[in-house]
């Protein structure tokens, strides 16, 4: 079994890797140092660094719809956002009452799980 450590969007990832057959992968020579290549532009912005008390993503999907502006004000329970995922509508709704302080997504926006959606103060 092989590590592997990749990065997608900029955000690291780390792997094992097993060759089905058995048989161990070949030893490589550390490649020599060269210029780092310029990196490819990113059709999807990274995600955003959720304030403490945000609410993430349950799971990847596309936003859908967002019920709510900055500065609303909103009771627990209320649908803020629309998340499609595997063919599903799910509501993602405001944890407590308060007002929305920051959306980080917009409509027909891909997000992963985990991503910071919207934050209630």
């Amino acid at each position: 079994m092989s590590k592997y450590k990749i990065t997608i969007n900029g955000k690291e990832y780390e792997m094992d890797v097993e060759l089905m057959d058995g048989s161990a992968p070949a030893a490589k020579a550390p490649a020599k140092a060269s210029k780092p290549a310029a990196a490819a532009p990113s059709v999807s912005k990274a995600a955003p660094v959720a304030a403490e008390g945000a609410t993430v993503s349950p799971m990847p999907g596309t936003i859908l719809k967002v019920n709510v502006k900055e500065g609303d004000t909103v009771k627990a329970g209320d649908s803020v956002v629309i998340l499609e995922a595997m063919k599903m509508e799910n509501d993602i709704t405001a944890p407590k009452d308060g007002v929305v302080k920051k959306l980080f997504v917009s409509e027909k926006q891909a997000v992963a799980k985990g991503e910071a959606l919207f934050e209630v103060e």
